[in-house]
């Protein structure tokens, strides 16, 4: 059986996945200034980044579902410095920061910081909560 945390971070990480796809096909020229790719390219360098990053995802949502203790605080780390995605995004949006993207993005970018943040709380939150009952 799944614990809250671990179902909001799978969520999560099917989401992250799916917008990684969308981008891919709707946007494929943010990952090519993401990876800093010539004009022109094959796609193929796009492809190999998608295909690592679905690989490293599942490999987190497989540690999510047996309960690794490193992928635990992976996660939690990565999730609770989500949050540096809203100043970043909004240093973005001011011209204060080179652009990473279409503004679009940029907003998706800290919507996504702020969605990690929150998850992160919630996993803090029920690790203090399990931590306690065998207190």
């Amino acid at each position: 059986m799944l614990s809250r945390s671990q179902e909001l971070t799978l969520c999560f990480f099917v989401f992250a996945w799916a917008s990684l796809l969308v981008i891919l096909a709707v946007s494929p020229e943010i990952y090519d200034q993401t990876l800093r790719l010539a004009p022109g390219d094959d796609g193929i360098a796009r492809l190999a980044f998608v295909v690592g990053l679905t690989v490293f995802i599942a490999l987190l949502c497989f540690g999510v579902v047996r309960r690794w203790r490193w992928a635990f605080w992976l996660v939690l780390i990565a999730f609770l410095a989500g949050v540096l995605r809203v100043p970043a995004s909004v240093l973005e949006l001011a011209g204060t920061l080179p652009a990473q993207g279409p503004t679009w993005y940029i907003v998706l970018q800290a919507v996504f910081g702020v969605v990690q943040f929150a998850i992160g709380l919630v996993m803090l939150a029920d690790y203090r909560r399990s931590r306690r009952a065998w207190g």
